[in-house]
């Protein structure tokens, strides 16, 4: 772990030119501290204690965060939006999946032999095929539709999209509607449900989902996933595996502003990671 000197210069809060009271701390060095706080799954004491260790150790003169600091500032922090390092065309994977909230969980059943049933959120996730980064996230309660999250993460995106890929989930017109307003030329690989029917245009005007049910009834579901690259989708699942196995399955704030700093500044981290090395796959038979 090393400050540059960027990071140090930048560690206290810019004067303010407007009325109101002075921050001591940069949001850098907030982004910092929840950063670390995400990795190493600490509470909010051990992480200013931890911070406390590391500048003592590496000698700096920098003044160290308090927990209710950290709590108050989480709930207004900016952190700056996912980027990913490529540059070429970018295939777009999307799914979501559970996190649990953390509460008194065990201590619950020790102490009066029940246990409510936890609530949990939904963590919203998009990724890059190419290069695995999170490109967009959003959490959200767990009754809200995958579908109607697409507007939110394709708004995160900044670089245009050349092909969007998720699950029978998303067979919707709104995500339909969503990816062509904003990438018209995008292809659209989404497994039609089961029952599904064409459009009554797909004779004279067919569209992409039109396409795709009739190459599923002329070749079948597994050679249309083929052709189609729809497996790329694994991917996506590879990286909720991994938030969940390096962060951790549940989240530890209470407010849904803190929630959404939680996520990501934790995708960031994944990132930051992911570009420190990662394995090179080449087929040999």
């Amino acid at each position: 772990m090393w400050f540059t000197e960027e990071a140090i210069q930048a560690w206290r809060a810019e004067p303010r030119t407007t009325p109101g009271g002075q921050s001591h701390y940069s949001a850098l060095a907030i982004t910092t501290a929840l950063t670390m706080r995400m990795v190493f799954g600490l509470a909010l004491r051990q992480t200013e204690g931890l911070i406390g260790s590391v500048t003592g150790l590496l000698g700096l003169d920098l003044a160290v965060p308090d927990h209710s600091t950290l709590s108050r500032r989480a709930k207004t922090l900016e952190v700056p939006p996912l980027r990913r390092t490529g540059s070429g065309p970018l295939h777009l994977l999307v799914d979501s999946t559970g996190l649990k909230l953390g509460g008194a969980g065990e201590w619950l059943v020790e102490k009066h032999g029940t246990s409510r049933r936890r609530s949990w959120r939904k963590l919203h996730i998009g990724v890059d095929a190419d290069s695995g980064e999170i490109v967009a996230v959003a959490v959200t309660r767990k009754d809200i539709d995958d579908a109607a999250v697409v507007d939110t993460l394709l708004d995160q995106i900044a670089d245009p999209i050349t092909s969007f890929t998720a699950d029978g989930a998303y067979d919707q017109d709104q995500v339909s509607q969503a990816v062509a307003e904003r990438h018209p030329d995008a292809a659209i690989i989404v497994p039609p449900r089961a029952g599904a029917v064409a459009s009554v245009s797909s004779e004279t005007a067919p569209t992409q989902r039109d396409r795709h049910l009739r190459m599923i009834a002329e070749r079948g579901r597994m050679a249309w996933q083929k052709a189609s690259s729809y497996n790329m989708r694994a991917k996506v699942e590879a990286s909720i595996g991994r938030y969940k196995r390096v962060i951790g399955d549940a989240l530890r704030s209470r407010t849904d502003q803190t929630e959404a700093t939680e996520v990501a500044i934790a995708a960031a981290a994944l990132n930051r990671m992911l570009g420190l090395g990662r394995p090179n796959y080449v087929r040999i038979g």
